[in-house]
């Protein structure tokens, strides 16, 4: 080992993110990372959910990790903070901060991926700290305020760089007197790495894909209503249109009792289930494929995304695809949350209907779908729009190099 490897083995990053879309961004930058310093030591902290996104890369979690009645979407619906209190919240808290301390004081640096939560938890610590604040924006109100403690921890001297999702909030931030705000990328587009899989596609006819979620049992409720969107969809288009819905492998894998859950939602619709997660309606002819592990493929390919989903719509709206929302019951796809999605992502999204989705509403947003995929101008915007709001992949190997040039390349 040459001197330059003995001192970055002796280092350690502490990785701190509070949410499903957080994790995924933070593992972008902790993949660069790793490749960029070999020997560097990390560690993580999610403190939403049970990290899964780090324990599939092996990476140490530092402390306890559970997954709460609100699944950390407590801004959409203020009660569901208190189941989350009654099931121990802030014990689990406490522990986790205490787990931050006890492994933060022998690191480097640590990285903040979210709000205020994983920013105290990184000024605890006393170790300097870089933030990058994935559910800010400026294109959510067209300004930017932060609540005062957070203000104070982005302004304190332990705070080196503040990464942003967007170049219009690292602006703004600038001229508010955050001259540590930047703008290099967002790194969730940097894993929609295709696998090459055969989607069985028909050329030259339009192709939808379905985004349901991932978080259970939403996901499956969620998925049921685009089955019917799809249904209502079909004859609009009497040349052929054809779907593939991006799902969560768990609905694919049968449960203690031997049953499918993908195989019972689709029955529940009128859909017959056949192996390998094809669908097919009998009295509508419509043939439907459900695929758990080719999510990147799916909506590079498709011409139009009907999601209900967080971090996977903004990914489809990075590669310039024209979006459909519906509202469901939740607890994440509110109507509040499709409402602060169509600001933070503007143009190329439409939500459709301001409740959980009904017969009606469904009618209303396969009526859009038609409407958007003829619409050739509005398409291009799309494209446009996604540059603009999200751009290209790379940001989490940017972000990397940030942080090894501010912490990595000398001794702290």
């Amino acid at each position: 080992m040459n001197s330059l490897d003995s001192q970055q083995a002796n280092k350690k990053v502490l990785f701190l993110s509070n949410g499903h879309g957080e994790d995924l961004n933070a593992i972008q930058i902790l993949k660069a990372l790793r490749q960029q310093q070999p020997q560097l030591e990390i560690g993580a902290m999610p403190i939403v959910g049970y990290g899964n996104a780090y324990r599939n890369l092996d990476v140490n979690i530092i402390g306890p990790t559970e997954a709460l009645p609100s699944g950390g979407f407590v801004y959409s619906d203020r009660l569901k903070l208190v189941d989350d209190v009654r099931s121990g919240l802030f014990t689990l808290l406490w522990r986790q901060i205490q787990a931050i301390r006890t492994y933060g004081r022998d690191c480097t640096a640590i990285l903040a991926v979210g709000d205020v939560v994983v920013l105290l938890g990184a000024y605890l610590t006393g170790k300097p700290y870089i933030s990058f604040m994935v559910s800010s924006s400026a294109y959510y109100e067209n300004r930017m305020k932060f609540p005062l403690l957070t203000d104070w921890l982005l302004k304190s001297d332990q705070c080196r760089q503040i990464f942003t999702r967007d170049r219009y909030t690292a602006q703004m931030l600038n001229d508010l007197g955050y001259p540590k705000a930047i703008f290099v990328g967002f790194p969730a587009m940097d894993a929609l790495e295709l696998t090459g899989k055969d989607l069985q596609l028909l050329p030259n006819l339009p192709f939808v894909a379905l985004l349901p979620g991932s978080r259970l049992p939403e996901a499956g409720t969620n998925l049921q209503l685009l089955l019917d969107l799809a249904i209502a969809t079909a004859p609009l288009f009497p040349n052929g249109i054809q779907f593939c819905a991006a799902v969560t492998p768990n609905l694919c894998l049968p449960d203690p009792t031997g049953i499918i859950p993908l195989q019972q939602l689709a029955e529940q619709r009128g859909w017959e289930y056949h192996p390998a997660g094809n669908l097919t309606h009998p009295e509508h002819q419509i043939k439907l494929r459900c695929i758990d592990d080719a999510f990147a493929d799916i909506l590079q390919q498709c011409d139009l995304v009907a999601g209900m989903a967080g971090t996977a719509i903004e990914q489809a709206v990075g590669l310039g695809k024209p979006i459909i929302q519906i509202p469901s019951a939740g607890p994440q796809f509110t109507y509040v949350f499709a409402e602060a999605q169509m600001r933070l992502l503007g143009s190329s999204v439409q939500t459709i209907g301001t409740k959980p989705a009904t017969a009606e509403t469904i009618t209303q947003a396969a009526q859009a779908i038609h409407r958007t995929l003829g619409d050739k101008e509005y398409l291009q915007q799309c494209r446009e729009n996604g540059l603009e709001r999200i751009g290209n992949a790379g940001g989490g190997d940017a972000m990397a190099r940030v942080l090894g040039d501010l912490f990595l390349k000398t001794d702290y």
